[in-house]
């Protein structure tokens, strides 16, 4: 895909303003761009597992949606739309349909990361003709801000609240961009929001038009459950990938390719000091959680380099 910022923004949305998502949300932003991605001639179906971004776009009888959408229940987004992929294919076979469409589901990561992913997983070993986007903002931010499997290391949440019994969550996060490469499809892609938005943008173009299932793994911030400024959601995205915390890449049919490296691999605290979640890390006699984590990172990082061939 050669990418255009100007052709791209062009393009008409296809999630309208005036929703009831947040300021600062990476949510709508990782929507509105994976959509944009869509050919203008193609037609989608999009289904979304209950979510912020669910009962903040659709309050019947109106929504934020412009095209076809289906709310199904939390934990089965990706048998929704793999049966929707099936019928398609049915009456296509039968004549009785001549239009392009395509099939996306749309989760947070309590959607994906647990509840939902037995179904995701089912729809992944299938080889539906579909592309899941996991919007991940590391907690289940619409019922209360609770830990998910996706919540990174230490972090404060309602039900993992840092303080004298505990020092946030105590388990590490999940990685379940790996999980779904074990799954053996056509494509798995992990990104964020940084610059004018290539990255995302060919890596949910490549997810929509290549044959078979594909995955998209978005950092998508909340605001609340992070707790940074809503003006700060570029700034923290950045920092996760020059942190290496989060980074980018996809897997082309088994190949690992990564598609950014820092030229200067910044500390972990660079992206930690950002977000209120993180800010008892930084009290007296607690340095060694900001330590834990970097052992982590660079643990991780070294060995996507090695998968990469680095």
């Amino acid at each position: 895909m050669s990418y255009s910022l100007k052709e791209n923004l062009m393009k008409e949305e296809r999630l309208s303003g005036g929703h009831r998502m947040c300021a600062g949300c990476g949510s709508p932003i990782a929507v509105r761009t994976v959509l944009r991605a869509l050919e203008p001639e193609d037609k989608a179906v999009v289904c979304s597992a209950t979510s912020c971004l669910e009962v903040s776009t659709f309050m019947y009888p109106y929504t934020a949606w412009k095209g076809s959408f289906i709310h199904n229940a939390f934990e089965n987004a990706g048998a929704t739309i793999s049966g929707v992929e099936t019928a398609y294919k049915v009456m296509k076979k039968k004549g009785q349909l001549d239009d392009t469409w395509k099939f996306i589901a749309f989760g947070g990561d309590g959607g994906t990361y647990d509840i939902g992913l037995q179904s995701l997983s089912g729809a992944m070993e299938r080889g539906h003709d579909m592309v899941y986007v996991c919007y991940d903002n590391e907690a289940y931010m619409n019922t209360g801000i609770q830990r998910s499997s996706s919540t990174p290391h230490f972090a404060d949440t309602t039900t993992t609240p840092a303080g004298t019994v505990i020092p946030g969550k105590l388990q590490k996060k999940k990685d379940l961009t790996k999980i779904m490469v074990a799954h053996g499809i056509p494509y798995v892609g992990q990104t964020t929001f940084i610059g004018n938005f290539k990255d995302i943008s060919e890596k949910a173009h490549r997810a929509i038009y290549t044959p078979g299932p594909a995955f998209l793994n978005v950092m998508a911030p909340c605001p609340r459950g992070w707790r940074y400024p809503s003006e700060k959601l570029m700034k923290v995205t950045k920092a996760a990938v020059e942190t290496c915390v989060w980074p980018l890449y996809e897997v082309i049919e088994g190949k690992y390719i990564l598609s950014y490296e820092p030229k200067q691999k910044k500390p972990v605290e660079e992206y930690l000091k950002l977000q209120g979640r993180f800010a008892h890390m930084f009290r007296p006699g607690n340095e060694w959680m900001i330590r834990q984590v970097q052992e982590e990172v660079d643990r991780n990082w070294e060995a996507l380099l090695t998968l990469c061939n680095l």
